[in-house]
């Protein structure tokens, strides 16, 4: 099956899993979605992920985090840059997200980063999507 935006298609993955309850979400691997999966994970929004090599593209296992109550962790994955519309920012107008209590996915010349680690680099590039 071809995918037009596989980077939309991992987080509507995450999005549908968390809302099924479901533990682990496996999706086809690239070093785009391991490395948005690594800021996820970095940030607390999800406990763990393993990417598996299987000869081919290989599958990224994600292991998804509740709260004590149930709910899940992540309440919103926003997509902002899509391939028919490229959203590009520098530095100075990089957006907060939620006032601050989410995180926005920044893909600058020193690869993958979150807004507050742009900020504090102080690069711009293309706003990939928008986590709280």
């Amino acid at each position: 099956m071809n995918i037009t935006d596989p980077i939309a298609d991992l987080l509507t993955r995450i999005r549908n899993a968390q809302r099924a309850g479901l533990e682990v979400v496996s999706v086809p691997a690239s070093k785009m979605k391991i490395g948005i999966t690594h800021l996820l994970k970095e940030e607390g929004y999800v406990r763990a992920y393993k990417c598996v090599r299987d000869g081919g593209q290989g599958v990224l296992k994600i292991a998804l985090k509740y709260a004590d109550d149930g709910k899940a962790v992540i309440t919103g994955l926003d997509r902002k840059s899509r391939p028919g519309r490229r959203y590009y920012v520098n530095a100075e107008s990089i957006p907060f997200v939620k006032n601050g209590f989410g995180f926005g996915i920044v893909s600058t010349s020193k690869g993958l980063l979150t807004d507050r680690q742009a900020r504090t680099d102080r690069v711009g590039g293309e706003y990939i999507c928008s986590v709280y």
